[in-house]
Parts: structure tokens; C-alpha cells; sequence
């Protein structure tokens, strides 16, 4: 069975459930499973003493699932208009699946999370999508035949789905905000599954 790999970061769990829904997405689709992985935080310590599992939460990726994916989805939380520093520091170490070329041809999705409406959601988004279209990923966002995107008045973008968090990280994700993040899901593991069978 092929999987798409929803790789994410998340602090305070807003994009953590984000991404579980983009899994449940995924999973509609037959013959596809959901990866669900995480980042470790950046600390000067992460590396050399702290444990490789996480206390709570998803297992911490590794290189060869990334490599041997069907999909990608990527998610983080906003940081000053930018993916967070975990997962671009996670990026910055797959040079090695970059030379070998091993995502080119591969569909790939990004979603976020924001503490405000006009917090960078969008910038977020394509800042995560220019290092796969370095690794020569085909990039799928979310139609407007999705007509949340029509709608919303919380999170949500053509770009991919998103979620307004608010200033306290305490809002729950949306109705609509929850669709999108399924619609991505399906949408990725459907084009893999067509690329897949071809």
C-alpha cells in the first residue's frame, strides 16, 4: 500500500490536529494510508541528548520516509510570515533525498495555523512550498469547487487550508476548517494513487 506523508510541526496542537485530519483525508482514498509525523523542536540540546521518540504525539519523521512516499503534506504554524524554524530545520537536512531526485514527480500539499486573521497564512504557505518545488514536487492546492473556500470566515485558502488559532492558541478548528483539511488530504492521496497507477 502507498502512503502520503503528512509530516508537521505544532506547538500549541492546533496544526497537530490539522493534520490529522488531512490523514483522515488521505485514507479515503483506496489503497492509501497516512504517515502522520512530526519535527523535534530546535534546541541546542535536541540533537545530542534528547530522546528520538516524542513523550506525546506522532513519531519524529525520518529520511527514508520521506523518501519512499507517494505524497506530502506539510504543515506548520506561522512564525513572523514563515514555516516555523523546526520544520525548515528539517528541511534543510534532505539534500540527500534532493540529489537523488527521490520526490520529483510526487504531489505535495502545505497547511498552517495562524493566532490572527491577517498573521501571514498565506506567506506561510508558499514559504513551504518553495523548498518542494526545489525537490520537484507537483504542488496541489485546494479548488474553489471546495466551496468552503467561498465561505470561510476563519481560516482557509486556495493555497491550503489553514486556521485562525486566535491570540491565546485556544480556538477549536472550524466546521469549514476541518473540510479543507480533508479535502487536501483526499486530494493529494488521489492524485498519487492516478500517478501511482499510470
Amino acid at each position: 500500500m502507498s502512503h502520503v506523508l503528512v509530516l508537521y510541526y505544532s506547538r500549541y496542537g492546533a496544526t497537530e490536529k490539522m493534520a490529522q485530519h488531512v490523514a483522515r483525508g488521505v485514507e479515503e482514498v483506496e489503497g492509501m494510508e497516512a504517515l502522520v509525523r512530526t519535527v523535534p523542536a530546535v534546541s541546542t540540546v535536541c540533537e545530542a541528548v534528547e530522546d528520538s521518540i516524542p513523550e506525546q504525539g506522532a513519531p519524529y519523521v525520518t529520511l527514508d520516509e520521506l523518501r519512499e512516499c507517494s505524497g506530502l503534506a506539510l504543515g506548520s504554524p506561522t512564525r513572523f510570515g514563515n514555516m516555523a524554524a523546526p520544520m525548515k530545520y528539517f528541511i534543510d537536512s534532505t539534500s540527500s533525498v534532493w540529489l537523488g531526485g527521490e520526490l520529483a514527480g510526487k504531489p505535495a500539499g502545505v497547511f498552517t495555523s495562524t493566532s490572527s486573521m491577517h498573521g501571514g497564512q498565506e506567506t506561510t504557505l508558499i514559504s513551504m512550498m518553495l523548498p518542494l518545488l526545489h525537490h520537484g514536487m507537483i504542488i496541489t492546492g485546494i479548488p474553489y469547487s471546495e466551496t468552503d473556500l467561498l465561505h470561510t470566515d476563519a481560516g482557509g485558502t486556495p493555497y491550503g487550508p489553514s486556521h485562525l488559532a486566535g491570540t491565546d492558541s485556544k480556538n477549536p478548528l472550524t466546521d469549514a476548517e476541518l473540510r479543507l483539511c480533508h479535502a487536501l488530504g483526499t486530494r493529494i492521496a488521489r492524485i498519487a494513487s492516478q500517478l501511482r497507477d499510470r
